[in-house]
C-alpha cells in the first residue's frame, strides 16, 4: 500500500479526530495570548510566528499527541515550511507520529455581503498546492463564514468552495471544505438547513470518482449532518469547535453520529507556556482524551 493509500484509509476509517493547528496572521495573537504570551512580549510578526511555531512544536512533539487518537492535523503554510525534529513539519507528522498532514490554503475573508463572508482570492493557489505535494501533504482546508440565513449568500459560499475544491482535487489533494456557520448567529439553525441543502446539491454534481471532506459547525439538531456523513462523495465530516468551550463542543459532538472533531482553540484550551513539561503533557493528554471520546459516537 502506498503512502497516499495509507493516508486515505486512515482518513476514511480511522478512529480519532483532526487537530487544527492552523492559526494564521489574524488569529495567532489570540492563540498566543491564551497560551500566556501577550502581544508586548514580541516585537514584530517574525517573532510572533517564531513563538507560535515553538508552541506548535511543543504540542506536536508531546507524547500525548500521537496517531493512535489523532487522525490528521491542519497546518498553516509557515508551519509547513518550518522544521520539527530535523525534518519538515508535515513530514514529521506522518513519519514520526502517523498523523495525516493537511494545509490551510485560504487567505482570509472578504467583507460581509448577503450575510456571509467569502474567501479572499487565492492567487498563489497552484504554488501552494505544489509546495504541499512536495511536503507529502494529503489535503487542504479553506474557510468561509456564514452569519445569516440568506439563501443567496450561502449559495455563493458553497459555489466558491466547490470551485476551489475542484482545482485542489485536480492537483491530487483532498480538500476540506469549511463553510462555518457563526455560533452567535440568531439565524444559526435556519442557516444550517440552507447550507446542508446547498452542500448536498453540489455533492450530487461531483464526479463519482471524487471525494471531499467537510468541516462544519456543530449544529442545533441532533444527527443533523447524517445525510452528509452518508453521501458517497464525502470522505469524512468533521466538526469545528467554533468558539464553544471544549466541554460544550464535546457534548454537542456526541449528538452527531459519524462526525469527528477538528478542534483548534478547544484542543489547546488550558495549555500554558509557563507549565512544566510534565504538566503540559498531562493537560494536553486530558484534552485529547476528551475530544477522542466525543469523536467515537
Amino acid at each position: 500500500m502506498s503512502k497516499n493509500e495509507k493516508m486515505l484509509e486512515k482518513m476514511r476509517s480511522g478512529r480519532g479526530f483532526i487537530a487544527a493547528l492552523d492559526q494564521s496572521g489574524g488569529s495567532t495573537p489570540k492563540a498566543l495570548r491564551l497560551y500566556g504570551i501577550d502581544e508586548d512580549q514580541y516585537a514584530d510578526e517574525a517573532q510572533m510566528f517564531d513563538l507560535v511555531h515553538e508552541m506548535r512544536t511543543r504540542i506536536i512533539t508531546s507524547p500525548a499527541f500521537g496517531g493512535d487518537r489523532i487522525l490528521g492535523s491542519i497546518l498553516f503554510d509557515r508551519t509547513m515550511e518550518r522544521e520539527i525534529g530535523g525534518m519538515g513539519s508535515a513530514e514529521y507528522l506522518w513519519h514520526e507520529k502517523g498523523i495525516v498532514p493537511f494545509l490551510k490554503v485560504d487567505q482570509g475573508l472578504e467583507a460581509e455581503t448577503d450575510g456571509v463572508r467569502l474567501m479572499k482570492p487565492i492567487p498563489d493557489l497552484n504554488v501552494e498546492l505544489t509546495k504541499a505535494l512536495g511536503h507529502g501533504v494529503f489535503g487542504t482546508k479553506m474557510r468561509s463564514l456564514i452569519r445569516l440565513a440568506d439563501g443567496v449568500g450561502i449559495e455563493r459560499v458553497v459555489d466558491q468552495q466547490f470551485e476551489v475544491a475542484t482545482r485542489i482535487l485536480a492537483a491530487g489533494l483532498v480538500p476540506i471544505i469549511e463553510p462555518e456557520v457563526d455560533i452567535r448567529s440568531e439565524q444559526k439553525e435556519a442557516a444550517e438547513r440552507l447550507l446542508s441543502e446547498s452542500l448536498l446539491h453540489h455533492l450530487d454534481a461531483l464526479d463519482h470518482d471524487l471525494q471531499v471532506m467537510l468541516k462544519l459547525t456543530l449544529p442545533e439538531k441532533d444527527g443533523f449532518h447524517a445525510p452528509l456523513v452518508e453521501h458517497p462523495r464525502v470522505l469524512r465530516v468533521v466538526a469545528l469547535s467554533g468558539g464553544y468551550s471544549r466541554a460544550e463542543a464535546d457534548e454537542r459532538l456526541t449528538r452527531q453520529p459519524g462526525v469527528v472533531a477538528s478542534f483548534s482553540r478547544a484542543l489547546t484550551e488550558g495549555l500554558l507556556v509557563s507549565e512544566p513539561q510534565a504538566d503540559f503533557d498531562a493537560t494536553l493528554d486530558a484534552s485529547i482524551a476528551s475530544i477522542y471520546r466525543a469523536s467515537l459516537t
